[in-house]
């Protein structure tokens, strides 16, 4: 999971792009960069948090008025900083390229490019492959000066990628003296959403970035579809292939920041629509559970927590403080070093749970290890009974379209049953969300035209394949 952002502007565009890697820092903690061009391309690309990569002084050297940029959640490649996007490619034209997902067939995708189009790749990263396959389309291409012809070789590139990828894959490329592109694989498996601020034009992972900067929603880029905002601000869209539309629930779920607005669903109604079902399952299941009070695993957990709470009728606390500065615990890299993280990042406020029988809600429960540490330090404050509702389903299968879930071996729902999860987690109830309440709660409502969410590391059901 990482998150990209593009801008063309009429006026420098460094800045705000790394404003916009602050709205999306939750998505990539590894590494960010940022490239924008004129003639060429300027770049500052460092592994590291947003705010410790860039200063005033390397952000005053990325010239230009076109630019795209990254922050990274390594799911594919390496951990190095040759691993960092966005990449680039001298030929054709200049291209740079920042990626969103994960292909499942890297590999054949490596022996295509070295062995048939003489490419070398300088990196382990998909997204470099994806990057020279997009390049690679418009070397048998005439060069053209209009914009309405380079679109269609844009387009004729971009269904090779389609043809030839498979995974998931939202991208942003700049294309010196071109333009800025974006578009999205088949099954919209990651989100990509675009904005308007009178001519100028921004493209990003989520619309978080978007109020700051006074641009407008536009909408998503389509499952499919390939968007160009030449250099003068005129812009080019056309679906390229139709397929059901399967966007991932994990984003509602947890990944995405709750004040976006994904696929035309906002992610704050859909959260709480999520703890709404999960109040009403808890009421037919334990009817005489009723917890003193409900406090969330914060903080992609608050918004469930307080309908929840509502539904039941019962008060909502914030009776675990998180510390901000913290990074978040599930795409941190080693087991050890997730655990030791729970106790600096969350302190439990006794006065909220000595003596209660408190119902702790998180958005879902991937290795467990997490969970365990933190229904501990609730019975070291003295609470009565520790209740464990998941806003997420059984998370069972791993995930090989951009979530950093590689073995089975690794999660819990996939070694045990949940009576012996709840035994693990030393809780007296659990309660996961039914897949079939966590899909009503995204697709309740909305101008959507969603199939269904992938729910593939829950039910196994890979729609864009599997991995090697």
């Amino acid at each position: 999971m990482c998150g990209i952002v593009g801008i063309l502007a009429q006026k420098p565009v460094a800045s705000e792009l790394y404003d916009s890697l602050i709205h999306l820092q939750h998505r990539g903690q590894d590494a960010a960069g940022i490239m924008t061009c004129d003639r060429y391309f300027h770049s500052h690309i460092d592994q590291g948090l947003v705010r410790e990569i860039f200063d005033q002084e390397n952000i005053a050297k990325l010239s230009g008025n076109t630019g795209i940029a990254h922050v990274r959640y390594p799911t594919a490649g390496g951990f190095s900083r040759d691993e960092a996007q966005p990449f680039r490619v001298a030929s054709p034209y200049g291209i740079s390229l920042a990626h969103n997902g994960n292909l499942t067939n890297q590999q054949a995708l490596i022996e295509h490019l070295q062995t048939k189009r003489r490419r070398h790749l300088n990196t382990t990263s998909d997204s470099e492959c994806l990057m020279h396959l997009f390049a690679d389309g418009f070397h048998d291409q005439p060069v053209t000066d209009s914009s309405t012809e380079f679109f269609e070789q844009i387009c004729q590139s971009i269904k090779a990628v389609n043809r030839l990828a498979k995974g998931s894959y939202s991208i942003v490329s700049n294309i010196i003296g071109k333009g800025l592109v974006a578009f999205r694989d088949p099954h919209g498996v990651r989100p990509l959403v675009m904005g308007q601020r009178g001519k100028d034009i921004i493209f990003a992972s989520e619309s978080t970035p978007f109020f700051s900067l006074s641009f407008e929603v536009l909408g998503d880029v389509e499952p499919g579809e390939v968007v160009f905002v030449d250099e003068s601000g005129q812009m080019f869209r056309r679906i390229l292939a139709h397929q059901s539309f399967h966007p991932c629930v994990f984003e509602y779920v947890y990944f995405a920041r709750p004040d976006a607005t994904l696929n035309d669903v906002s992610v704050y109604r859909s959260r709480l629509r999520m703890g709404e079902n999960l109040a009403k399952q808890w009421q037919q299941r334990y009817p005489n559970k009723i917890p003193d009070i409900v406090i969330p695993v914060p903080f992609t957990s608050n918004t469930s927590a307080l309908s929840f709470a509502k539904t039941l009728g019962v008060p909502y606390s914030e009776g675990l403080y998180k510390n901000p500065f913290i990074g978040r615990t599930f795409i941190m890299p080693e087991n050890e070093v997730r655990k030791r993280s729970v106790r600096y990042k969350l302190t439990p406020q006794v006065t909220e749970i000595n003596n209660k029988n408190v119902l702790l809600l998180d958005d879902s429960i991937v290795r467990g290890t997490t969970s365990r540490e933190i229904v501990r330090m609730l019975r070291e404050c003295g609470a009565k009974a520790v209740y464990f509702v998941s806003a997420c389903p059984p998370v069972k299968y791993p995930c090989y379209y951009g979530i950093d879930i590689p073995t089975e071996q690794e999660l819990i729902a996939n070694n045990k049953d949940e009576q012996q999860i709840e035994a693990y987690l030393g809780v007296d109830a659990l309660l996961y969300q039914s897949e079939q309440d966590l899909v009503e709660a995204v697709a309740r409502k909305g101008k959507y035209h969603i199939d269904s969410p992938c729910l593939a590391c829950m039910n196994g059901d890979y729609v864009c394949g599997k991995g090697a």
